[in-house]
């Protein structure tokens, strides 16, 4: 016989019902205990309720209570009055029938003899914001405006708020905001003034646009009376109260100057406040009201620098990132005030990241010639930081200090060791800087060239330092005596780069090569020509067809277009225009100073876009038999390519094998010739035939550089051999899963043909069209100029899932992708298909 299964010891939770049983027991005790008198009577409810809000907290629905629960609600016992308004509020707004129940007995406890029972029925009446019961608070709120006690006047004050947000027209029609006019003037009780001006800002702001008078209102609070009111009061405000008349303050405009130097004697004590906010708000009153005094704006920073400073060192590491984002505001708009204080913004072991990121721009900001030196001295240090990102951004640093021309030479000579570092991402780094410092400072090229011409293009993997080292090799293939041999492996391995952009500059390095070091490159040129004719990125593809149709018209032409005499660059280009600054210094003391950009970006729809779940993908079905819809690969680059030809190379490429197309793309059959010494001076080419008939185009730069390309059928780059699940099926559940737990596989930007981006004044005909391609969309959203869609695919006869987060931006004609995938090996391919996909969208 077996034994018996083990009992478990563990018992329920008591804040777990086990069922509906539960909520039955509790209701029976409630209704046992609720007109009950005895003693210990509270602390029996006390215990009942605690178990009531546990289980709501949770996502029980104890929603059947409702009636018992207020019928406990008659008792002195605070706690007991806030834990049953608590469950109340959390019902009524879901369920009006159920809001109607509370109203007796809350109007009840607004009359109560405990001012803080008054003030706290005031407020979960005005909390239920139910728009059918605003009669029943119009009363209760009137009375509680003129009650004596201050907290209760407090808590009407933004009972008034509520009830406008809830029905704009009782609270008008009951004179609500005069009566917060009279109290804001003549209340003894500062946070009861505070409120009433945050109150009538809001509501003023809003009826400004339908009503003058509110117009009216609303530009008085800006009037000196009232300005001059709140500022001696200032003292008695709380520190959120004092930010509050400090931002009114920042937007009145005084008379004269004495007038301004009146208003900062009166706040001078506020920039020694221990309140992190109070002295922000102060700064901001201090350099909004002496923008057009240059000398007194000027001390203004000297005299905020140290209470801001004082601030950074103390308090918690998020209250540090609000301030120096402020400071490293103001460090960019003035670097020379802060450049003594450069050791405040030396990283401390024990900082967060992103505090320690904010530091290093703020170093960069204020180096000059006195402090330089001690700068990236302090710099080189962080390089090895056990922290990868901060060390990156360190050495970036180091190479921003360069670029502004101060103490080149020792600079110069740190980035070098950086290379000679045996650490990837420091020498990733540094090859980035290098190239950038050789752009500005060509006298260097001997120094840098020999430490970059003993690195290794093999142990070089980002994509933006391996691009960097290849331009080095072509901008300086004189110079480096391997440079020829090096791109031409580099070559070798063309289909084994994943990035388009190092694919860029391969073949733009191995032009500018050729024409240095024709013999020792034509080689590799023709098989970065050919490579770059059948690659898949449009860009490539078109590359390397502009420098092949270029070298076909005249060579001399060609290197003055791919390698002519260059200018030392002396201002690269900043990120942020001046206006963009101007606005993020006129939302100084809020969201903006933080996230580096103006408040618009962030909050107006247009900029940030929506994203909404598609709701009719399921009813776009795919008919097996559109086929003939679908545009040939032919047809889908020919207008672009035309493009790129004259009107007689169009007639002269055309060909009666070619079916009416004016364009064929050359086929290289991959045999190349040996070696020729020919000077480039005297080749000499032509694309045009003696006869009427259409030659094979430059076939002297054919011959040279090995390329065999016969004007036969019109071929175009075809997609890798990767089939998709047409009938893919993802719920979004899933995909948010698989979307946080998936590293990105690749990331790259496609651009989009004029077409396409006109079509897209309907998202949904690129998620029909996409769907046509077995990519699905799960979730689309935005509006023009930037739209943003979720696709997914499946691998046929595969588990495999693709993920897609592509953000298209009709301005720019150009659309990011993000791609995450189950098999990571088959990114590339798939992301081929994508774009192959994507280019064919709104063509006819």
């Amino acid at each position: 016989m077996a034994p018996p299964p083990p009992q478990s010891n563990r018992s329920p939770s008591p804040s777990q019902p086990s069922g509906k049983s539960e909520v039955s027991d509790l209701k029976l005790q409630l209704r046992q205990l609720a007109g009950s008198r005895a003693p210990g009577t509270d602390d029996s409810k006390r215990d009942l309720f605690k178990k009531v809000i546990s289980n709501m907290t949770i996502g029980i629905d104890v929603s059947s209570l409702f009636g018992e629960m207020v019928m406990c609600s008659a008792t002195s016992d605070i706690v007991l009055k806030k834990m049953c308004y608590l469950y109340v509020g959390n019902y009524a707004k879901v369920n009006p029938d159920l809001a109607l129940l509370t109203i007796n007995f809350l109007q009840r406890d607004c009359k109560d003899q405990d001012p803080m029972i008054r003030g706290l029925a005031l407020r979960s009446l005005c909390s239920l914001r139910v728009a059918n019961l605003v009669e029943y608070l119009v009363g209760p709120l009137g009375s509680g405006l003129k009650d004596n006690n201050s907290y209760v006047r407090t808590v009407a004050v933004i009972g008034v708020l509520k009830l406008y947000h809830i029905s704009a027209t009782t609270c008008i029609d009951a004179d609500f905001p005069e009566t917060l006019k009279h109290l804001m003037l003549n209340d003894q009780d500062t946070q009861v003034v505070a409120n009433c001006l945050s109150a009538l800002q809001e509501i003023w702001t809003l009826e400004s646009t339908t009503s003058e008078e509110a117009a009216r209102e609303r530009e008085n609070l800006h009037s000196k009376p009232y300005v001059y009111y709140f500022l001696n009061r200032i003292k008695e405000f709380s520190e959120w109260a004092q930010c509050l008349v400090m931002e009114l303050v920042a937007k009145y405009i005084p008379s004269d100057n004495s007038e301004i130097f009146d208003i900062m004697n009166l706040l001078e004590d506020r920039l020694q406040h221990a309140n992190g906010a109070v002295v922000l708000a102060t700064t901001k009153v201090f350099l909004h009201l002496t923008l057009s005094m240059a000398d007194v704006h000027q001390q203004v920073y000297e005299r905020i620098k140290a209470p801001l400073l004082t601030q950074v060192s103390s308090g918690s590491p998020e209250q540090s990132y609000a301030i120096l984002s402020h400071l490293h505001l103001l460090v960019m708009r003035a670097p020379y005030i802060f450049s003594s204080d450069y050791k405040h913004f030396y990283c401390q072991y024990n900082e967060p990241s992103y505090v320690k990121k904010l530091k290093l721009e703020m170093l960069t900001a204020v180096a000059n010639e006195s402090n330089t030196y001690e700068i990236v001295t302090e710099l080189c240090e962080y390089a090895a930081n056990v922290d990868i990102p901060i060390a990156r951004e360190s050495i970036r640093a180091v190479g921003k200090i360069a670029l502004q021309q101060y103490d080149v030479n020792a600079i110069v000579d740190r980035l070098l060791q950086f290379l000679e570092m045996e650490k990837d991402y420091v020498t990733s780094e540094a090859l980035v800087l290098v190239k950038d410092l050789l752009r500005k400072y060509p006298q260097w090229s001997q120094d840098c060239i020999a430490v970059v011409g003993n690195i290794s293009s093999n142990n070089v993997q980002e994509p933006k330092a391996k691009a960097a080292l290849i331009w080095m090799l072509g901008e300086y293939s004189q110079d480096m005596h391997d440079a020829p041999y090096v791109l031409e492996s580099l070559v070798e391995n063309w289909d084994e780069e994943h990035s388009a952009e190092v694919r860029l500059h391969l073949l733009t390095a191995v032009m500018k090569c050729f024409f240095k070091r024709p013999p020792e490159t034509q080689k590799a040129l023709g098989a970065a020509l050919a490579a770059g004719l059948a690659d898949f990125h449009q860009d490539v593809h078109d590359r390397a067809l502009f420098y092949y149709r270029l070298l076909q018209y005249n060579v001399s032409v060609a290197e003055s277009v791919v390698n002519p005499p260059k200018q030392a660059v002396s201002v690269f280009a900043d990120t942020q225009s001046s206006e963009v600054k101007d606005r993020i210094f006129d939302e100084f003391n809020s969201l903006s100073v933080v996230y580096q950009k103006p408040s618009y970006m962030f909050t107006d729809k247009e900029h940030r876009g929506t994203l909404e779940f598609s709701d009719e993908l399921g009813n776009l079905s795919i008919n097996a038999e559109t086929g003939d819809s679908v545009v040939p690969a032919q047809r889908v680059e020919e207008n672009d390519k035309d493009l790129l030809l004259s009107t007689t190379e169009k007639d002269d490429v055309r060909d009666p094998g070619s079916n009416g197309s004016a364009y064929n793309a050359p086929s290289y059959n991959g045999s190349a010739p040996s070696a020729t010494s020919q000077p480039l001076a005297d080749l000499a080419f032509s694309s045009t035939g003696a006869t009427g008939q259409a030659p094979a185009p430059g076939l002297a730069i054919d011959d040279l550089l090995g390329l065999d390309f016969s004007v036969g059928t019109a071929t175009t780059p075809s997609p890798p051999p990767l089939t998709l699940n047409p009938k893919a099926v993802l719920d979004p559940g899933t995909f948010q899963q698989k979307w946080r737990q998936l590293p990105i596989s690749l990331s790259e930007e496609y651009s989009l043909s004029p077409l396409g981006i006109a079509s897209l004044v309907t998202p949904n005909a690129l998620l029909r069209h996409m769907q046509s391609h077995s990519i699905q969309c799960i979730a689309s959203g935005g509006q023009s100029p930037n739209f943003k869609f979720f696709f997914f695919a499946q691998k046929a006869e595969e588990a495999s899932i693709y993920l897609v987060e592509c953000i298209i931006n009709t301005s720019s004609a150009k659309s990011q992708i993000k791609i995450k995938a189950d098999d990571q090996s088959s990114s590339q391919a798939f992301s081929t298909l994508f774009q192959s996909a994507l280019s064919k969208f709104g063509l006819p």
